[in-house]
């Protein structure tokens, strides 16, 4: 509570980056995107929680990492639109911060801790990001 007496929820959230490389076509976009390329994909991941542990942590960084970088190496030099999630929806951007969020959470997501968003850049200047519903 706060010395108003109103019940306050303190939230922490954690961003950890990682990379990886891969290639692409984006389906039925009408560019130049549609052409075979690759991005070295920035990606940052952000996990939320209210409660820190004794050691005053939310979560091991360490721990953070391990998980995305297994999700990572699924995607790590490979042909995105050959993998079974991307076989029926672009592989741009977009999708792929939601495949990594929905991955991370089945490894991640608790009661102290769950993904709250993550962000995918595919340039230096322009990235997607997703929150999950």
């Amino acid at each position: 509570m706060n010395k108003n007496g109103r019940i306050v929820s303190n939230v922490y959230e954690l961003k950890t980056v990682s990379w990886f490389g891969a290639a692409h076509q984006l389906r039925d976009f009408g560019g130049k995107c549609e052409d075979l390329h690759g991005h070295n994909w920035k990606i940052e991941v952000y996990i939320k929680g209210e409660k820190l542990g004794k050691d005053g942590l939310l979560i091991d960084f360490g721990m953070m990492k391990e998980a995305t970088d297994k999700v990572l190496e699924s995607l790590d030099h490979k042909f995105l639109n050959d993998l079974e999630y991307f076989k029926e929806i672009n592989p741009s951007s977009e999708n792929i911060s939601r495949y990594i969020y929905e991955a991370l959470g089945k490894e991640m997501n608790n009661e102290d801790v769950t993904i709250s968003r993550v962000t995918a850049w595919e340039s230096e200047s322009a990235c997607a990001t997703y929150m999950g519903p």
